[in-house]
């Protein structure tokens, strides 16, 4: 009788989902920025954007270092606001997007710093070539969405965060001459499946 019941309480956790499940989340496209900043040989700074960005955030909210986050980004997708800067960065001085399509970023390590905050560590491949970055990273919502009531879109779970890293883009074989370092901004906002 005892191993009966041994059993059946087995099975019963085996079949009963866990309480607190990774949870997968994709980026909602309006409402994902990556944008980049340089200094113009030290007279002004300019920006740009990626405009196609698409991301999968797996997370752990029992054991966030065990949470993984994987992005795309479309090179091609390149915005300054002036058409020129935008086809010279595309060209081959530059990222050479016709060979080099796609931009990503694959975490391989997270570090909580806060109960908002985290180190993610990962792999950034630019024009090719893979380096090492990490992105200071703030959690800026988690759970259902404030315009879930009213929208229909909007309901469900949601996550969004804050990033931010800086680089040097002729460690990627990006440019003929160094602008200094680069620094990226994400802010993404990221809908439940």
């Amino acid at each position: 009788m005892m191993i009966r019941i041994a059993s059946l309480a087995a099975a019963a956790l085996l079949a009963a989902p866990a309480a607190f499940a990774a949870t997968t989340y994709k980026t909602d496209q309006g409402h994902t920025e990556v944008k980049f900043s340089w200094s113009h040989a030290g007279v002004s700074m300019q920006s740009g954007e990626f405009t196609d960005a698409q991301g999968t955030l797996v997370l752990d909210p029992e054991n966030p270092e065990a949470s993984t986050l994987n992005v795309t980004i479309k090179a091609d997708s390149v915005a300054t606001g002036f058409g020129p800067l935008d086809d010279h960065l595309s060209s081959a001085d530059f990222l050479e997007v016709a060979t080099y399509p796609e931009i990503t970023f694959v975490s391989t390590g997270i570090e909580k710093t806060g109960d908002k905050t985290a180190k993610v560590t990962g792999d950034l491949t630019i024009h090719g070539t893979t380096q090492p970055v990490v992105l200071d990273t703030t959690m800026t919502h988690l759970g259902p969405h404030p315009l879930g009531g009213a929208i229909e879109y909007y309901q469900g779970d949601w996550a969004a965060f804050e990033a931010t890293t800086t680089i040097d883009h002729q460690a990627f074989g990006v440019g003929g001459f160094s602008t200094g370092p680069i620094t990226i901004h994400i802010v993404s906002e990221l809908k439940a499946e």
